[in-house]
């Protein structure tokens, strides 16, 4: 039974993208690992940016100072 738990920040991830993330990551389960899909689940945490760090930052810092994880 794969668990699979993505954690991502409160940033306006929508219902479809959502969707589209846990169809995928179920998709590639079947694929690599030859599990049933219908016992495998897909957990999807948004955590707020005051609560998620790196570079000795918090997010909400970096975004304000315009660093995003966004493709350019």
């Amino acid at each position: 039974m794969p668990y699979v738990k993505i954690e991502v920040t409160r940033e306006g991830v929508t219902r479809e993208q959502k969707q589209q993330l846990i169809s995928g990551i179920t998709q590639l389960i079947t694929d690599v690992l030859d599990k049933d899909p219908s016992l495998t689940h897909i957990v999807i945490q948004e955590i707020e940016l005051d609560d998620w760090g790196f570079a000795g930052e918090q997010v909400s810092v970096l975004r304000e100072r315009g660093i995003t994880a966004q493709k350019k």
